[in-house]
C-alpha cells in the first residue's frame, strides 16, 4: 500500500544531513525526537489517504497494489541484470586470466621438457664426466658453478609450473562459481519475467474493470476532480509538515524562472491549460510521451518531499524547492529516490512509465507553488542535454 515506500520516510535524508551542510547552505539541525514527530505526521497522513481511497474504490486500492508490486519487480529486475553484467564481466576476466596462465603453463613445462631431454641426452654422471673431462682447475670451478645454477634453474621451474598447475585449478574453481552464479541469476530473472507478465495481465483485467465501471456510472469527471483533490490534499499537508525544515540554497528557485531544464525528453501529448473530459477540468502540468524506462531527472536542487503511489498519478516524486515552490513528477515505472532524500538538477529521481491506469507510457510534470499550479512552460525552457 501507500505507506510501504514511505517507512523508510522522511527522514533517513533528514538524519544523514541535518549534523552538515548540504551544497546549497546550512541545514536547521533536527532532533530525533523532531524526526520521529514528522514520521509519525507523514505516517497518520498516508494512512488516513489510503482508507479514504480504500473507502472510495475497492478496484483503485487493487490498482495500487498492483502498480506497486510491478514497480518493484522492475526494480528487481534492473538489480538482477546489474549483477549479471558484473558477474559475466568477471567471468569474462577469468577466463581472460586462464588463457593466459595456460599460455604461461605450456611455456614454463616446454622449458622443464628441454632441460630434461638435455639432462637425459647428457647421461646421469655429468659431474663426474667433467671432473674427468677437465684439466683446467678454473675452468673446471666455472663449469661446476654453472652447474649448480642449471640445477637450482631446474628446481625453480619445476616450482613454477606446480604453482602455475595450482593458479589454474583455483581460477577453474571460480569460473565454475561465477558460471553457478549467472545460471542462478537467469532463473531468477525468468521467475521475475514470469510474475511481471502475470501482474501486467491483472493490471490490464483490472484497468478494463475500472474503465467500464467509470464509464457506465458517468463518473469520469468525477474521478478526476477527487484525485485533483486528493493530490491538492496532499500538497497542502506536505507544505505544513515541512514548513519547520526550510531549505536555502545559494540561488532561490524563483531566480531560475525560463532557465530550467525538461526532467525528461518526450513528445508533448497534453499542455498545461488544456481542457481535459468535458472541459470543465483542465491540465495542471504537461503530460510527455517518453519511452519506458526512460530516466527522468529533477530539474532543480531540493528535497524530495514524497516518493510513492498515488490515485489518478501512479508512481508519484514530489521535490520541494523552497519559497514553497514544489515539482511533481508522476506515472513513473520505478522511483529511483526515497522520502526526504537530497537531489541536484539532472539528478535522476524515477524512470518512466505508465502507472496510474495510463494507457501509454508518459511522463506528467507539474510545478506548483503551494497548492497552486503555475505554467510549467513558464519556467523550462532547455531540452535534456543542451
Amino acid at each position: 500500500m501507500l505507506s510501504r515506500y514511505l517507512t523508510s520516510l522522511l527522514l533517513l535524508g533528514f538524519a544523514a544531513v541535518a549534523a552538515g551542510q548540504d551544497s546549497h547552505g546550512e541545514l536547521a539541525k533536527v532532533t530525533e525526537q523532531e524526526l520521529e514527530e514528522v514520521r509519525e505526521r507523514i505516517s497518520e497522513l498516508k494512512q488516513s489517504m489510503d482508507r479514504a481511497a480504500e473507502d472510495r474504490d475497492r478496484l483503485a486500492g487493487e490498482l495500487q497494489e498492483l502498480e506497486v508490486a510491478i514497480s518493484e519487480r522492475r526494480m528487481r529486475l534492473k538489480e538482477i541484470e546489474r549483477d549479471r553484467e558484473y558477474a559475466a564481466g568477471k567471468k569474462q576476466k577469468l577466463d581472460d586470466e586462464l588463457a593466459e596462465r595456460e599460455q604461461h603453463l605450456d611455456e614454463e613445462s616446454g622449458a622443464l621438457a628441454a632441460q630434461v631431454r638435455a639432462a637425459y641426452m647428457s647421461g646421469s654422471q655429468e659431474k663426474i664426466k667433467l671432473l674427468l673431462n677437465q684439466r683446467d682447475p678454473a675452468t673446471l670451478g666455472r663449469l661446476m658453478a654453472y652447474y649448480s645454477y642449471l640445477n637450482d634453474y631446474r628446481a625453480e621451474n619445476i616450482e613454477a609450473v606446480v604453482e602455475q598447475i595450482r593458479k589454474l585449478d583455483e581460477l577453474r574453481a571460480q569460473i565454475a562459481a561465477e558460471e553457478a552464479r549467472l545460471a542462478a541469476l537467469a532463473q531468477d530473472r525468468y521467475d521475475e519475467l514470469g510474475q511481471l507478465n502475470a501482474s501486467q495481465e491483472s493490471r490490464a483485467q483490472l484497468l478494463a474493470s475500472l474503465r467500464k465501471k467509470i464509464s457506465d456510472e458517468g463518473k469520469e469527471v468525477d474521478q478526476l476532480a477527487s484525485q485533483e483533490e486528493e493530490l491538492t490534499r496532499l500538497i497542502a499537508e506536505l507544505t505544513s509538515i515541512l514548513s519547520d525544515y526550510p531549505i536555502s540554497a545559494e540561488q532561490p528557485f524563483s531566480d531560475y524562472k525560463g532557465r530550467l531544464t525538461w526532467p525528461v525528453a518526450g513528445t508533448l501529448l497534453h499542455d498545461y491549460g488544456q481542457p481535459r473530459v468535458g472541459g470543465n477540468i483542465k491540465w495542471n502540468g504537461v503530460v510527455l510521451a517518453a519511452p519506458r524506462g526512460r530516466e527522468v531527472r529533477a530539474v532543480y536542487h531540493g528535497r524530495v518531499a514524497f516518493a510513492d503511489w498515488l490515485a489518478g498519478m501512479g508512481m508519484l516524486v514530489i521535490v520541494d524547492h523552497g519559497e514553497g515552490y514544489m515539482t511533481l513528477y508522476g506515472y513513473n515505472e520505478t522511483i529511483l529516490k526515497n522520502t526526504g532524500d537530497w537531489v541536484a538538477p539532472g539528478d535522476v529521481i524515477a524512470t518512466v512509465g505508465d502507472s496510474g491506469g495510463q494507457a501509454r507510457a508518459s511522463l506528467y510534470f507539474e510545478l506548483r507553488r503551494g497548492t497552486k499550479t503555475e505554467n510549467p512552460r513558464h519556467w523550462v525552457t532547455k531540452q535534456p542535454g543542451s
